[in-house]
């Protein structure tokens, strides 16, 4: 079947615009999830091996997540739950409705298996996401929810813009993941910045901790971030408790052919898992166990999962993967992590 997808599949979709084949998948999901017959043979088919892990106390299926910015306003979880994923992120959401940036705004680099995209937090707000959550939940497997600044809010309003979104969807989420390093608002890498990190993180913290059920938080950081940098996101991260995905897209475009480094946005794929390894691995050695992590940039398959989970992820996600190699994607990445538990002899 990922022959077919690859082969037949992918070669229709990718002769259209990617953001119009993207919406179309969106709405395809929606609908397909309304029909309990089809998505049951959906989730059949897609149905990936478990290999239970416990991570900041939530219990995951297995540890192959999707990433934020694939179901940005939380439309689709139920589909997507079938697709063999240990959990969904869904997001990111904004407090208030936003367009994001002008069309055209995601790009496909066949060549190199990479997007770039420069959407900018495009959602419809914090309350419809919570309107379509309200229908969707409970799924079987965590869901994370992705939540950024909106266009229009000062770095100085931040955290209370942060803290508004999280109060209309904290009851839906497993965890919280708290995007400041998407490089498609202006300014907002800034808030990786110690004293402004720590101002954003503390609200969020102590309303988490006043609710019935505390719920983690991950911070998701850029891997443009410079050693120092790092070296202080992941010290304010053991301090205050909360944990970090590394990475989200990359400005940089070293990786990719010349053709490409005058177009805007953020850079995903496979040129990404080089320089999103290098953070992960700083960012573990850092940490020492003290910090959950979540690997993410650049998986295609089984042994770029694998690779992440030995530099120090706990859990992994897929985007851009999905995209090029198709929705039996997790099921691939987790027969390849199966057969590499069992030959290694590790067991659970």
């Amino acid at each position: 079947m990922s022959f077919l997808y690859k082969k037949l599949v992918r070669q229709l979709l990718f002769s259209f615009n990617p953001e119009l084949v993207h919406d179309a998948v969106i709405k395809s999901a929606c609908v397909l999830q309304r029909l309990a017959p089809l998505n049951s043979l959906v989730s059949l088919l897609a149905r990936a091996k478990d290999m239970p892990v416990t991570v900041a106390g939530i219990d995951f299926r297995n540890p192959v997540g999707l990433a934020a910015g694939f179901d940005k306003n939380c439309e689709a979880a139920r589909f997507l739950a079938g697709l063999g994923f240990g959990f969904l992120e869904l997001g990111t959401v904004t407090l208030r409705p936003q367009p994001g940036n002008p069309k055209p705004r995601v790009f496909r680099l066949r060549e190199s298996k990479a997007i770039i995209n420069r959407m900018g937090f495009n959602n419809a707000g914090a309350w419809d996401a919570a309107r379509s959550l309200e229908g969707l939940l409970p799924l079987p497997i965590p869901v994370g929810i992705s939540i950024g600044k909106n266009a229009d809010c000062s770095i100085e309003g931040a955290p209370q813009n942060y803290l508004e979104t999280l109060k209309v969807l904290y009851s839906y989420g497993s965890y919280f993941a708290v995007n400041i390093s998407s490089p498609n608002t202006l300014q907002l890498h800034r808030l990786h910045e110690g004293e402004r990190l720590r101002r954003l993180m503390g609200p969020l913290l102590s309303y988490a901790a006043g609710q019935g059920r505390v719920k983690p938080f991950f911070i998701k950081i850029t891997p443009d971030l410079p050693d120092a940098g790092i070296e202080g996101v992941v010290r304010l991260a053991a301090e205050l408790g909360f944990g970090l995905i590394t990475t989200n897209t990359t400005a940089s475009r070293d990786a990719v052919p010349p053709y490409w480094r005058s177009y805007e946005g953020g850079l995903s794929g496979l040129p990404l898992r080089k320089a999103a390894n290098s953070v992960l691995s700083r960012v573990a050695a850092l940490a020492g166990g003290r910090v959950p992590i979540i690997g993410s940039g650049g998986i295609f398959d089984g042994p770029a999962a694998l690779e992440k989970l030995d530099l120090g992820a706990s859990l992994v996600q897929v985007y851009s993967g999905l995209v090029y190699e198709g929705p039996l994607l997790v099921k691939e990445i987790m027969k390849h992590l199966d057969r590499s538990r069992r030959g290694t002899g590790v067991s659970g």
